[in-house]
């Protein structure tokens, strides 16, 4: 197990570096920081002072070198607009993402699994069209759109739901439900496709033969062949999810770390971006590592791999 693990930790460093420089890279062809931090009356010799204490006024290259030696210390820097230390500011929004993106993912892996399996019980029955259809639907809607419609129903007219903010489970219900729409669309289908395999497969057939009741065959049987597929979906919309709750955390003012990027990249404030992207992209790559160990006690050959 030690070996597997050691043979993937180059694997996370090569993803890491790869965000990182990206994010580098993008955030230099946005502009010079300073336009936004001094007023317009200042002069160019108080411009320059600024650029030169943040380090701007260095070569791209030398910047770069420096910026992957702080963030190879677990140095994220200070933040340009709010001087506080990034990583202070990362980890106070980062507990409100991983609740937003949990949340969605309990939603999309449990409504998903029930619903795919409920559906391929009724396989060519209404009510199993009626499954489809609707995740062809949730597959096909923005998640922008969904938001501010959910809000204008639920928040707005029906007064159920908080329309922004957090602190409560009234105020996650609304968000996780739009950011888990889709997830709950994809998991339905491929749990549907799954399922519908292993009730095919002989080792069901031979369940009922043995008479075993159709909710234990489906349940059980069925349902523990199709783990390997739902538990892969699952640990990719996680990653997916740590990533796109952005769109969801503005539209609902979700005090999160994709809120937290939009901020920065609007103000040039290049340390808390980097800063997020990174911790998402650790957070991201874990998952994976999570997911790949369970997978070798679930199939000891991977081990070998």
């Amino acid at each position: 197990m030690g070996r597997y693990l050691l043979r993937r930790i180059p694997r996370m460093i090569v993803v890491i570096w790869g965000a990182l420089t990206v994010i580098f890279v993008l955030q230099r062809l946005g502009g010079d920081p300073v336009a936004l931090m001094l007023p317009d009356v200042a002069s160019e010799e108080q411009q320059d002072a600024v650029r030169a204490d943040l380090g701007l006024d260095k070569p791209v290259l030398l910047q770069y070198l420096q910026f992957l030696g702080r963030f190879g210390r677990l140095d994220f820097g200070q933040s340009y607009l709010q001087q506080r230390p990034v990583a202070d500011i990362v980890f106070e929004r980062l507990p409100a993402t991983l609740e937003l993106a949990g949340a969605a993912v309990v939603i999309a892996t449990v409504g998903g699994t029930l619903l795919g399996s409920f559906a391929a019980r009724m396989r060519r029955r209404w009510p199993d069209k009626v499954v489809v259809a609707a995740a062809l639907v949730g597959q096909s809607v923005p998640t922008f759109w969904l938001g501010i419609i959910g809000i204008l129903i639920f928040s707005v007219t029906l007064k159920w739901f908080p329309s922004s903010g957090s602190g409560s489970a009234a105020h996650l219900i609304l968000p996780a439900v739009t950011l888990g729409a889709f997830s709950l669309a994809n998991t339905t289908r491929i749990a549907r496709a799954s399922m519908i395999e292993s009730l095919s497969a002989e080792y069901t057939q031979t369940a009922h033969a043995k008479g075993l009741r159709t909710m234990r065959v489906v349940g059980v049987h069925a349902l523990k062949n199709s783990g390997i597929s739902i538990l892969t979906l699952t640990a990719y919309m996680f990653s997916t999810l740590m990533g796109g709750a952005l769109v969801t955390e503005v539209v609902f003012a979700w005090p999160g770390v994709g809120r937290l990027m939009v901020d920065g990249v609007l103000s040039r404030d290049f340390p808390v971006v980097q800063g997020a992207v990174f911790m998402v992209a650790l957070v991201v790559v874990l998952t994976y590592m999570v997911l790949d160990l369970t997978y070798t006690f679930l199939d000891p050959r991977l081990r070998r791999t």
